[in-house]
């Protein structure tokens, strides 16, 4: 009997990646490609449907050349991928707004413009600090009126490549529960579309998708994208979750109270809770959906963190012609000899500005510096900043769900690789982290899902448990811990102080 495989497709903002799983966790094939985008101007980041999409099929058919007849195992496919953006698209399907993410910031006035009126009402009901498709729909209705008129649905990314893929008719779109905290929305306790605030932010709600499980199948692969991609036709191609939830689903954090950091291009950190809590004070954290309809996410990302460590390294310490992977291995060895405080520097690194609380007036700061302090300490710097808003959120996750406190944090993605990071922030933070043995959790929690859309899989908490070994421990140094504190405390405070200069800096 030939052994059934299943596919996961991630649909990043900075790379596509595929990869192709059995049952017992095994990775058989994979492929990832660079995602093309243009950024003409500043605040202005544009990522085409169609360049999306080819892409997508691009690395769907390496993959299958690679596993030859194989390839006619893959059972289902599954997608997981970004979760705060929007598109809109015709009647067939054709991109008109183009894929725009939080990078692209030219919604920002609409955000503040919809937070000022209705700011209360998108988190109380719908659970989000930072919405992203409503501001993104008001800001393209306004500012280009005609391509608005053509417009059939707003979908995410994973609609939009099912829609492509299966040739559905575009009132069939859908979107899955994880991802519809940031479309501001939904009422993310219902896991509907909101009438109030689809009445009150005036969007017609026939222009939303269909709001579906994680599991629940999209449509299935058409013959003539079957062809192309060397695949049998008719293969069911499933919702998949978001990046962060389908981490969550590869990583098993499925009990109450645990928490998982994934270290990537939009660092987060998710806490599994059972029911809405939400910090009205301090707003540092979201609550998005589960691949449940039962339970939810206490989530907080920090917008392109990784992102950010990327550009600091290619800009200050890669040499022309030098490989990147060796930039960063020189950026740890300089950052290692720094102490706690990288001697009295402190690094902002919200270049995008902060979506948990949202402040789209933030920008990039060091503060402290003097002609003691090198490459390294900078460096050093930026990860602390980040390790420092990762702790002001999980204060305020431990004020609202008490009954939390001290678990464990699970750690993945690419920053969980690092030399220095991982024990910064158990340091930092005063926590306990386990790094994973695997470093692909959201593909393989995608495949999973793409397994219980295609019922071969019943129990996904047994299954996803069974397959989440812990690799590596960094238990907290208790002295470092409490030199990190007053740091802490500054980092919270300059964030809030500065946003006036900020403002003014942006207004010039």
């Amino acid at each position: 009997m030939k052994e059934k495989l299943y596919m996961g497709v991630d649909l990043g903002t900075s790379f596509i990646k595929t990869g192709v799983y059995s049952l017992d966790g095994r990775l058989h094939a994979g492929w990832s490609e660079p995602v093309k985008d243009e950024r003409p101007a500043p605040g202005v980041f544009l990522q085409h449907g169609e360049e999306l999409y080819r892409a997508v099929c691009s690395c769907i058919a390496h993959t299958t050349e690679s596993l030859g007849q194989r390839a006619g195992s893959i059972e289902a496919i599954a997608f997981t991928g970004q979760m705060a953006g929007s598109m809109g698209v015709d009647e067939d399907w054709n991109d008109v707004t183009t894929w725009s993410c939080t990078l692209d910031g030219r919604y920002f006035p609409y955000a503040d413009r919809q937070r000022e009126q209705f700011g209360r009402e998108l988190f109380e009901i719908g659970g989000t600090n930072a919405p992203v498709m409503c501001a993104k729909y008001a800001w393209f209705k306004e500012v280009f009126p005609e391509k608005h008129k053509r417009i059939a649905k707003y979908v995410m990314l994973n609609g939009y490549i099912i829609g492509k893929m299966s040739n559905i008719p575009v009132d069939e779109a859908k979107i899955d529960y994880s991802l519809i905290t940031w479309t501001g929305l939904s009422d993310i306790r219902t896991r509907q579309w909101s009438q109030q605030i689809c009445r009150d932010l005036e969007v017609d709600s026939f222009i939303l998708p269909q709001i579906v499980s994680c599991t629940a199948i999209g449509g299935y692969l058409s013959g003539e994208t079957a062809k192309q991609l060397g695949l049998p036709a008719g293969i069911p191609l499933v919702a998949g979750a978001g990046d962060k939830v389908s981490g969550c689903t590869g990583a098993a954090v499925f009990d109450d109270g645990d928490l998982i950091f994934e270290a990537a291009s939009y660092g987060a950190v998710s806490c599994r809770v059972p029911e809405v809590r939400l910090d009205l004070e301090r707003r540092n954290y979201d609550i998005i959906g589960s691949i449940d309809a039962e339970s939810y996410y206490a989530h907080k990302y920090i917008q392109g963190s990784g992102i950010t460590i990327d550009w600091f390294v290619e800009n200050f310490l890669q040499e022309t012609g030098t490989d990147k992977k060796e930039a960063f291995k020189k950026a740890e060895e300089l950052a290692e000899k720094i102490g706690p405080g990288s001697e009295k520097l402190i690094s902002i690194g919200l270049l995008g500005g902060s979506a948990m609380p949202f402040d789209s007036e933030m920008k990039g700061l060091f503060m402290g510096h003097t002609w003691n302090h090198g490459k390294g300490h900078f460096y050093h710097a930026l990860l602390e900043g980040f390790s420092y808003d990762l702790a002001l959120t999980l204060d305020s996750l431990k004020k609202q769900y008490p009954e939390y406190t001290g678990k464990q944090i699970k750690l993945i993605g690419g920053g969980a690789k690092s030399t220095i990071w991982p024990q910064m922030l158990a340091d930092v933070t005063g926590c306990e982290f386990a790094r994973l043995g695997r470093g692909d959790a959201a593909l393989w929690g995608a495949a999973i899902l793409a397994a219980a859309g295609a019922g071969e899989v019943k129990d996904i908490k047994a299954l996803a448990k069974e397959h989440a070994e812990v690799k590596t421990l960094f238990r907290p140094d208790k002295e470092k811990h409490r030199q990190y504190k007053p740091y802490i405390k500054l980092y919270e405070s300059f964030t809030q102080k500065l946003h006036p200069l900020y403002t003014q800096l942006n207004t010039q």
